[in-house]
């Protein structure tokens, strides 16, 4: 799928990661804030290989990019 249909897939609670990451178990979340959270609006984040959850930034390769798939809960 394209980096839309990645965006649309976010949005409606899925995780999402490119085809082409070499790394494992790498992924994208939407993260909606609550009540305790010190964020006030949505953001992407991704997990990495060491298992640590950091902000994301699509790169230019990433929106251009049509290997964008869906992945399944750890």
């Amino acid at each position: 799928m394209n980096f839309g249909d990645a965006i649309q897939a976010l949005k409606n609670g899925k995780r999402v990661a490119r085809a082409g990451w070499n790394g494992k178990n790498m992924y994208l979340e939407l993260q909606h804030p609550d009540e305790h959270s010190k964020m006030t609006l949505p953001y992407i984040y991704m997990r990495t290989v060491q298992g640590d959850f950091v902000p994301w930034l699509a790169s230019q390769t990433d929106v251009l990019s049509d290997d964008w798939i869906t992945v399944e809960t750890l």
